[in-house]
């Protein structure tokens, strides 16, 4: 039974005093009220009424007696002294006499209530512990944390740290047998067989069946899609779909399922029997949800390629038939001139018409424009006119593969589609297409599927609709149950007796009233409110105009002047910069790790493993290969065991993930936050979003196009978030470059770091009246900076309002009607999203693009309006508020540029084919990133404090123009040497450069 999970720190951490307690802890711990100076008054001598108020003290912070009650901090002993009117001295007698102590420790328990850790209590502790380990994946170690305060609050003496370890590794392993057993006693005989036969290489092979099945499509193409359509026809063979496991715990079984995605064929051989079939059925299942996924992106990926192929070629043809269709036009120009001109009668027209120009060369001229010109249709129709055969190539397998399903909106999709696959299965029973549903067919392609009355045009009508289905897929309009990604973002919304029982709680929980009437008042009044400001300052805003455009008023303002720099501020930035001391990256991550310890979040997939030996160094090495993009290969060392490449590559396999990403990431910007010089910059309640581009140049599903980022080749968008102390808190990987907009809120809702942002600022492309309105019914500000300002529409909610000069400006009005119709359902879907039962991504691909659920989307914008309208006065009228977007959104894009000198190897493309390998380099990239800017912070402060001390107190406004994010004094390159001195380790700094070292080392180059 494993209980090495415990490091060496954390078990001398249990039950001792680390530090002296704060103010704060001494009042509540050691505080002697009159009932405990009662009690202590019985003891007579007084190193004893001392010593038995430390013990007091002691079990009411610690929750246990110290092994020699008088190896306190000196300042519990001063502090009881001074309230006992003792010499603190007098504690020495207490320890020469070790009878007493024991004497004393039951008369504390009954006099303070607490229990003694005895076999009813382990019982209790025990149920508790079971508890936990079946609802929740946390690790060991921080279980050891968790009982620790549960027996704190319940009032029960510790248990020594070994007893405590040996009793969660006992409950741990008998919980995960227990839910092995359950699951190997679900299954049938065949599927057991089926499951085993994943562990053996078939004959003329040289993979077991379970690698082929892991193995993800790469290549867009429809061979490609049918083939991912079939290995997802050999999953769903295995017979395992069925099996029911809703009843046990979520977190539990995704890590077996996340450790049988990682794991060698040969690791599960060795394990138990009821372990690896119980292992093998999750993945089973979690395996077919993932493949569904990957088939849906092959198809997204496949229908953009043929559309974008067949744009291309539709442009390629236009250019060469211009020259054709200028002389067709030019004759035909010719003949309606005649037929124009007043002076030739009508009587002679026809035939003065056809002798200047000749009635073969116009008819020949009529029949090329009316081949060649294009008509005012939706271009992507066109586009996808020859597209039919590569569509044929996958259609029947995705017809019979895949199950969707829809919205009330999709169903005449739904209808069409069911009716391609009567039309597949062939048979007497299939219907005529002349029968075809016709509604699902737009305007943009009618005259395409219906060239004439009764026909019907089949593989038009096919290619129609296949792409209205990939357009209500990327919508959500239509969606797959057995899809993780793709999956009906509505099931998970609150609905019946638990939104009846959640919804009082949710409304005060957002600060909003259930009376929709309520609300659209204090939204009218807020409108007002700003109107009037904007109007009344209209004379005195020198930034705003307002001007006629085409009869239509809009809103022009004058650009922010550059922001000066005093010298003062110049002075202090250079000198501080300068002081940095020069440092390898490597070195840094080490130095970073001794004083946060965030290596001790990277635990191993199969949880419970014992900790390997210098696991923060190979952790450490492994991070800055995959930020620096250069490979394991450049930072192995064969001398050092812990930076060999089999144990990088074994680390980098098991230890390095997303979650644990996650939590060391979390370590790093709690860190941060609790540096002053971190706290001049920012509180941590605002934050900026942008998208970092990364080119891909290999096959894969997990990349797209765009010539303006990526060139000829594919790439994706890492979208991070920044907060105002330069700490990234989260970051999204985006196939291509999707609108950002859809992910804006995932990021605030999913980050899992101390921080909590109250209000974002975004670029144009994070902006969508849809996201204003999500974002206010969730309690957070939006603030995006709009390229596109004199575009904008001002609403307002009464048409009846005068809001004087801006009258005109504000004349668009917002149907209250339907956010009061709709109040109760966006308060549930706000609900919904701030208690995590549904993702904002797949709720933001619903809503947008006149998505809706059941007209939901529609309110939420039209919410949206209002708050984009107040947004828009506030940002017109207020200089300080433009400039604190700016600056914040500048914080944003030089952290951009610091990712971009870390992440130097392989001309800076990401070459993962896979979307959790994507997420786990581009994690480190972000983890490795925040750990510079705490390096920095960290010595900035400190160089500020000498400056403190010679230069005096600098403006506060100077100090909050600093910035962390520098590089010039880290070398990446070329040399990567894992060693840190013993000082640095133990937390010391490291000695500041002289502030004119730089301009010595200058002036001695020749």
């Amino acid at each position: 039974m494993p209980v090495e999970f415990l490091s060496d720190e954390q078990a001398a951490r249990y039950g001792r005093y680390q530090a002296d307690p704060n103010a704060e802890q001494l009042t509540r711990y050691f505080y002697l009220s009159p009932a405990d100076v009662q009690f202590l008054a019985q003891r007579r001598r007084a190193a004893n009424k001392l010593g038995c108020a430390v013990q007091i003290g002691t079990l009411r912070f610690l929750g246990t007696f110290l092994p020699e009650p008088t190896q306190v901090p000196a300042v519990v002993v001063q502090t009881l002294a001074t309230q006992l009117g003792i010499d603190p001295a007098e504690l020495a007698g207490y320890r020469k006499r070790p009878n007493t102590w024991h004497e004393h420790q039951p008369r504390i328990l009954a006099y303070l209530g607490y229990q003694p850790y005895d076999a009813q209590q382990s019982f209790r502790l025990t149920r508790w512990l079971y508890a936990q380990v079946l609802t929740s994946t946390v690790r060991p170690s921080v279980l050891v944390d968790l009982a620790t305060a549960h027996l704190v609050a319940q009032r029960v003496v510790l248990p020594g740290v070994t007893v405590l370890a040996r009793l969660i590794a006992r409950v741990r392993e008998r919980t995960g047998r227990h839910l092995y057993r359950q699951l190997h006693a679900r299954l049938t005989g065949p599927q057991r067989t089926a499951l085993a036969a994943l562990l053996t290489v078939p004959a003329g092979e040289r993979l077991t069946q379970l690698e082929l099945l892991r193995t993800s499509p790469t290549r867009v193409s429809a061979p490609a899609l049918v083939a991912a359509l079939h290995r997802v026809e050999q999953i769903r063979a295995l017979g395992v779909s069925t099996v029911p496991v809703a009843d046990l715990p979520e977190a539990r079984l995704a890590r077996l399922a996340r450790q049988a995605q990682l794991a060698w064929a040969q690791t599960l051989v060795r394990m138990s029997e009821e372990r690896r079939l119980a292992t093998l059925l999750v993945f089973g299942q979690a395996l077919e949800r993932t493949a569904t996924d990957d088939v849906l992106d092959l198809f997204d990926n496949l229908l953009t390629s043929l559309a974008l192929r067949g744009e291309t070629k539709r442009r390629r043809e236009r250019l060469r038939s211009l020259k054709d269709l200028d002389q067709a036009a030019l004759v035909l120009q010719q003949a309606v001139q005649l037929l124009l001109d007043e002076a030739v009668p009508a009587a002679g027209l026809r035939q003065q018409v056809l002798g200047a120009v000749g009635e073969e060369r116009l008819r020949a001229a009529a029949a090329t424009v009316q081949e060649l010109a294009s008509p005012a249709d939706d271009p992507l129709a066109e586009a996808l006119s020859s597209s039919y055969a590569s569509v044929r190539r996958f259609l029947p397998a995705l017809l019979t593969g895949i199950t969707f399903e829809g919205t009330p909106a999709a169903r005449p999709l739904l209808e069409a589609w069911a009716f391609l696959q009567q039309q597949e299965a062939g048979g007497r029973g299939r219907p005529k297409w002349a029968a075809a549903p016709r509604t699902v067919v737009p305007g943009s392609w009618a005259r395409r599927v219906f060239p004439t009355k009764g026909e019907v045009n089949v593989p038009a009508y096919t290619l129609c609709v296949v792409e209205r289905l990939h357009q209500a897929l990327r919508r959500r309009e239509v969606f797959v149950p057995t899809s993780e990604r793709y999956a009906d973002p509505r099931a998970e919304l609150l609905r019946g007796a638990a939104w009846e029982a959640a919804r009082d709680s949710v409304a005060r929980a957002l600060g909003r009233s259930l009376d929709p009437t309520v609300e659209l008042a204090r939204l009218q009044e807020q409108l007002r409110a700003a109107y009037t400001e904007v109007s009344e300052n209209l004379a005195h805003n020198t930034a705003l105009q307002l001007i006629q455009h085409e009869g239509v008023p809009v809103v022009m303002l004058t650009p922010l002047p550059a922001q000066t720099e005093p010298v003062s501020l110049v002075r202090l930035r250079t000198q501080l910069t300068n002081q940095l001391p020069q440092v390898e990256l490597a070195a840094l991550l080490l130095e970073v790790e001794a004083f946060t310890g965030f290596a001790g979040a990277f635990t191993h997939v199969a949880d419970g493993q014992p900790a390997a030996p210098d696991l923060p160094l190979s952790i450490c090495a492994v991070l800055l290969a995959q930020a620096c993009n250069i490979g394991l290969k450049t930072v192995a060392r064969a001398d050092v065991p812990a930076l060999t490449l089999a144990r990088l590559a074994w680390v980098q396999q098991n230890y390095v993930r997303g979650e644990t990403l996650t939590a060391a990431n979390a370590c790093l910007v709690d860190a941060q936050t609790g540096l002053p010089l971190a706290q001049a910059w920012g509180g941590g309640e605002v934050a900026s979003a942008d998208g970092m581009r990364f080119v891909v140049p290999l096959r894969t599903l997990h990349a797209g196009w765009n010539r303006k980022y990526f060139g000829a080749e594919r790439g994706v968008t890492y979208y991070n978030f920044t907060s105002d102390q330069f700490a990234g808190f989260h970051g999204i990987v985006i196939p291509g470059t999707l609108r950002d907009s859809l992910f804006i809120l995932a990021g605030l809702l999913e980050q899992q770091t101390s921080l909590d942002p109250r209000e974002i600022m975004a670029d144009t492309h994070g902006f969508s009246e849809v996201v204003f309105g999500l974002f206010a019914l969730l309690g957070y500000r939006f603030s995006p900076r709009l390229a596109d300002l004199a575009d904008q529409r001002f609403w307002r909610l009464n048409k009846e309002d005068d809001y004087g000069p801006l009258n005109e400006l504000g004349r668009h009005v917002v149907n209250a009607r339907l956010i009061h119709d709709h109040w109760e359902d966006m308060l549930r879907l706000a609900g919904s999203l701030k208690l995590g039962k549904v993702k904002a991504t797949a709720v933001m691909r619903t809503l947008q693009r006149s998505g809706s659920l059941s007209g939901l989307g529609r309110a939420v914008a039209e919410l949206g309006r209002v708050e984009k309208t107040l947004y828009l006065l506030a940002y017109v009228q207020d200089e300080a508020y433009r400039r604190r977007i700016l600056v914040q959104l500048n914080r944003g894009e030089g952290r951009h540029a610091l990712a971009r000198a870390v992440f130097h190897g392989r001309k800076g493309e990401l070459r993962q084919r896979y979307r959790e390998g994507m997420e786990d380099q581009l994690g480190a990239l972000g983890l490795v990133v925040n750990a510079l800017v705490l390096w920095n912070t960290r010595y900035l402060q400190r160089a500020l404090e000498q400056w403190q001390q010679t230069e005096g107190e600098p403006a506060a406004d100077e100090v909050a123009r600093l910035s962390p994010l520098l590089h010039e004094h880290v070398n990446m390159l070329g040399r990567y040497d894992f060693t840190l001195p013993d000082r640095i380790a133990a937390g010391e700094l490291r000695s500041l450069r002289s502030p004119t070292a730089w301009e010595e080392h200058l002036a001695q180059i020749p």
